[in-house]
Formats: structure tokens, sequence, C-alpha cells
């Protein structure tokens, strides 16, 4: 009989999970070397491009130690805090996890968020550390810091190279000694637990699942715990790391099943699988995603609503962490409000809606959740900034904060602080490791973080500050609404909330931004921004001119003349009949939505 390890990669991202994966299925030759590329766990185009893992990714791999046969079910999880609720849920389905740090760079601030999440769920915790291979790399340094940090001993610690495959073999044998076998079943039946799942045209929702109690086998009859909807197991298998059909699963396994079914809202992720016939009681489950940003996203054209839909029902199906709902706008039409793990999760989203399903698109400004208290009592969550009340209405309004950690060397200390001070976070706390970097506790409002914090900080450091945080409690907010005019008509689509204090500042900026991303109308267009009542700041965008004197090439100035009259003319009869409108592409949304 097979031994089972189920276990997962964790890190701070660029710390090497990807490459060193793909040396961890060369080793076990799971993956043929003719079909081997780069970051072979990463599938989607977005990923490769951008060099970061997005989805978890399950992987089966075969090892043999000391004449034992292993089965190592390995889950690959992104290492950007914007997807750590992947990492939650991959958690959840294994019994221990590497932990990659970057020996040239040390730990970071993402490493103690998930390291964090790893020891609430009493996970044996394997340290690792990657890019040994490099010449400045501060093997010893590090070693320390990750003795100090899991409290373990030297020689507990692997070193691993992704680019050479330096170490992997001892790696693949400390998975087989260290990482503990699945418990055995507490009941006597089935129980799976849904960790993610897939959609096809062909064969429907493509359930990825852990088997925690019991076995599957194909044709089995099913249900779903949570929605109560039951199925035929049409396909049973496992992912190495294609899907290989293999008829059975058994407890402690890690695999697919096909379940044929084709509408949304039936299989959800932390849901468990049970027998029809039974129906034993639930495994525990996830909890929720909770957005931290809100969009809402439109069809360039109204005729795209029922697409955009279809397209955003087959997207949550393989992301679990997108949360949307129907509204509608006066100006901008039929749309979705949608609600994301961060801007980079709004990004992504955004581009895979772009790509995968062909829709243009038109974004609002990213805005977060505020609790507004009216004078009589009433209290509301607003999402939209266009819903936003106006300046003078007498309401009390509250916003989320959070509490973050930076982890930055000395020399960059003065810059950080100063970025800080802009965005109105304060320093709680402060930490020195052995190699002088510094740990800084920080609270800051979230709409600040959402400000490009993030890209910031990389520029204020040379990118060697790391940042994680955690959404903590409401507090007052001293915010208004900004609302955008084109042509002297407001843009619901660019309004947003900012605070009092840099109110003027900020809209300078968009207006500036704007005025450089628009393009050119037949007539002079004013972009306008208005804060508290008042306009604040002004652009004017010159008008396109067709050179209609090119065909002249001689004769009396007053036949240019002429035709210079006309077409003066012809603009202000355009403006005149309603044709003035601005034509705003969807890439202009994009690009306002994404900062600089």
């Amino acid at each position: 009989m097979k031994e089972i390890r189920n276990f997962s990669i964790i890190a701070h991202i660029d710390h090497g999970k990807s490459t060193l994966s793909d040396r961890m299925l060369e080793e076990t030759k799971t993956v043929e070397a003719r079909k081997m590329q780069d970051q072979v766990l990463d599938s989607m185009d977005l990923e490769r491009e951008r060099g970061i893992t997005i989805k978890m990714q399950p992987a089966r791999m075969e090892y043999e130690k000391d004449g034992v046969q292993y089965e190592l079910n390995l889950i690959d999880t992104p290492g950007h805090i914007d997807f750590s609720y992947e990492v939650s849920r991959a958690l959840n389905a294994v019994e221990g996890v590497l932990l990659l740090v970057d020996s040239t760079q040390g730990v970071q601030a993402q490493t103690l968020s998930v390291l964090q999440m790893a020891k609430d769920l009493n996970l044996k915790i394997v340290p690792v550390l990657t890019k040994v291979d490099v010449p400045h790399a501060r093997i010893d340094d590090v070693s320390e810091e990750l003795m100090n940090l899991i409290n373990c001993d030297l020689d507990e610690i692997l070193y691993a190279s992704g680019k050479t495959g330096e170490g992997v073999k001892e790696l693949l044998d400390a998975i087989c000694e260290r990482i503990p076998a699945p418990e055995p079943s507490k009941i006597d039946s089935y129980r799976g637990l849904i960790f993610d799942f897939q959609y096809s045209n062909h064969r429907g929702i493509i359930v990825y699942q852990r088997v925690f109690d019991g076995s599957i086998k194909k044709g089995d009859q099913l249900k779903f715990a949570q929605s109560g909807k039951t199925f035929q197991a049409l396909e049973v298998g496992v992912l190495a790391p294609e899907e290989v059909p293999t008829g059975l699963l058994s407890e402690g396994e890690i695999g697919y099943i096909v379940t044929g079914i084709k509408e949304p809202g039936v299989a959800n992720v932390g849901d468990t699988l049970v027998y029809a016939r039974d129906g034993a009681e639930a495994l525990p489950g996830y909890q929720e995603a909770r957005p931290v940003v809100w969009a809402s996203v439109f069809p360039e054209s109204q005729d795209d609503f029922t697409i955009l839909k279809q397209a955003l029902d087959r997207l949550q199906l393989s992301d679990s962490s997108l949360s949307y709902e129907e509204e509608s706008s006066g100006v901008l039409g039929r749309g979705f409000r949608c609600g994301f793990l961060g801007m980079l999760h709004l990004e992504i989203v955004t581009e895979r809606l772009r790509r995968e399903f062909n829709v243009e698109l038109v974004i609002t400004s990213p805005s977060i959740s505020y609790e507004i208290t009216h004078a009589d009592g009433y209290i509301e969550e607003v999402y939209a900034a266009s819903r936003f009340p106006d300046h003078g209405d007498r309401v009390t309004i509250r916003e989320p904060w959070i509490l973050g950690q930076i982890i930055l060397p000395p020399d960059y200390m003065s810059n950080v602080m100063k970025l800080l001070f802009d965005h109105e976070a304060s320093v709680i706390d402060t930490e020195v490791f052995g190699d002088g970097r510094t740990l800084l506790a920080i609270e800051m409002p979230l709409r600040e973080l959402m400000r490009g914090f993030f890209d910031k900080l990389k520029n204020a450091s040379s990118g060697y500050a790391s940042l994680s945080y955690e959404i903590a409690e409401l507090r007052p907010a001293a915010v208004t609404r900004m609302d955008i005019l084109v042509a002297e008509e407001i843009i619901p689509a660019f309004s947003r909330v900012v605070g009092i204090a840099r109110a003027e500042e900020d809209a300078k900026a968009i207006t500036e931004k704007l005025y450089r991303t628009l393009p050119q109308q037949q007539f002079a267009t004013k972009i306008q921004a208005r804060v508290m009542g008042k306009l604040t700041a002004t652009k004017k965008l010159s008008a396109t001119r067709k050179d209609v004197t090119a065909k002249l090439y001689g004769g009396d100035i007053t036949r240019k003349k002429k035709l210079l009259e006309k077409q003066k003319k012809g603009k202000a009869k355009a403006l005149a009949h309603g044709t003035g409108n601005v034509h705003i592409p969807s890439e202009v949304f994009m690009k306002m939505v994404q900062g600089d």
C-alpha cells in the first residue's frame, strides 16, 4: 500500500515556489521532459506574463524512498497578499507545508502572515532556503532568521535551488519523513472537502476535493451537503498535473470529480461531498472571502450585458473569491457591482474578462465600503462613490482601517516614513531583525492602501520592502466625494471618495491623468474635478484639427479663411445638434483604474 503525503508550498511572492515545483515534477518524472516548461503549474497566460501564481494548482507525484512507494500530493499556492484566500483554502486540505524563504532576501512580511495561517491549522512546517546557488545569497544570516522565526534547529533547515535542482531530492525525502500521513477515517462513510473547482463547456463543473473519509468511484451518486444537489460522478481521477482518470479516490487522496452540472450556484468552495443515500455530516468549511475593494463593471455596449453576465458566472466558477451583484446606472446602463480582494485581484479579473470572453468594459474607479449613519439614525453601507452623500449632508461616516506589517532595510527608513505620513498611516510598534532590517507594525485607512500604496512602497525602498495586512475595525472618516466632469457632464465611472485633507491635490492629479489619457475630440473639451461643491481643478483638451486647407496650393488668402470658417461652423452645428458628446474608449477606463 502506498504512503500518502499531502503538502503545500507557501512563501512570499517571487521566492521561487513555481520554479522549485518544476524541479520536483522533473525529479519524480511526473511531467515528461518533452512537455516540461517554466512555471508548468501556472496554466494561465497572465501568470506566465507577470511571473506570478494567481490560482492554486494541485499535482500528484509518485516517489520511491527506501523501497517504499509514496504518493505526494502538492498544492502550489500564490504568493501575493491579494490571493491569500487561495492559500488558506489549500492549507485546509493538507497536513504539512514547505515554508520557502529566499536566501538573498530573507524573511518577508507575507512570509509571516502565511506562516501564521499554517500554525493556526497545526500543520507540520518544513523550513527551506531557496536560491542558494546565487553568489550573493546570505545563507548563514537567513538560516538564523528562520531558526528564530519558527524555533527550529539548524539541521532542520533544507537548502535548495529551483534553478539548478540542488537539494530537490533531499527535499522530497524530507517530505516523506517529516510530513505526517493523513489521519484514519473517523466515520464509516464518504466525505470530501471541496477546495476548488473549474468549469468545462462539455463536462460542466469539475470539483477539486480532498477525501477525508471513505472512498469514491466513478458512477457513485453524490450530493453537495450545502446546496443539496445530487449528481452522478461521471469521471473520477487525479491531477498529475493534467487530469488523469483513475476511477477511484480513497481517503487521504486529492483528486477531481466531473459532475456534469452546468448551472451556477450549486458548487461552493468549502462545501462537503457526501453519498446521496446517507448524507453524512458536513466537514468544517471555509470562511467566505471578504472583498475589500469594490468597482462597477459595465459593458461598453448594452447589447453585451448578457455576455458579461455569463462571463462573470463562468469566471466565478474558477475564482470563488469574486463576488458580484447586478446594478444599473442612468448614464452607464446595466452592469455589475463587483467585490475584489485587492487592486491586483481587480486588475487580473478585468483583464481575464477582456481576454477570455472578449468583452469591452467600462470600469468605475475602485472604492471601499463606508458605513453611513444618517441624521434619523438609519445606517447603510455605501460601496459606489457615485452614491456617496453630497458634501454638507448631515451624516456620520466610518471607514475600515488595516493593521499592517512592513519589513525593510534601515537605509530606506526615511523614505518609507514620509510615505506613511502621506498616506495617513502611523507606526504602532517596531522590531529589529538580526540582519539589521526593521519590522514596522502600522495602522492605516484602507482607502489609502488602495491609493497605490503597495507600488509606492516598492519604489520608496527600491523593491526591498515587503507588506502584509489584515482588515481591522471601522473608524470615523474625514472624506468627501469627488466628481469628474468631461465636457461639463459628470462621468459616474470616475467619481471617487477622497480624504478632505488632500482633496485638492487628488483633484489636480486625476484631471492631469485624464488629460494625458483621453483622446482628443473634434471640439475643445474641458476636464474638471468638483469637490465639496466647487471646481478645484480644470484642464482643457484642445480639439483635433483636420487641415482643410491642405488641398489649396495657392491663390488669395480669403480662400483659406473661407474653408476654415466653414469648418468652424460645422463644429458649432455638431455641438448644437447634441453630437458633441465625448466617447470615452474602454482602455481609458482601464488606465484610470490601474493607477500611475
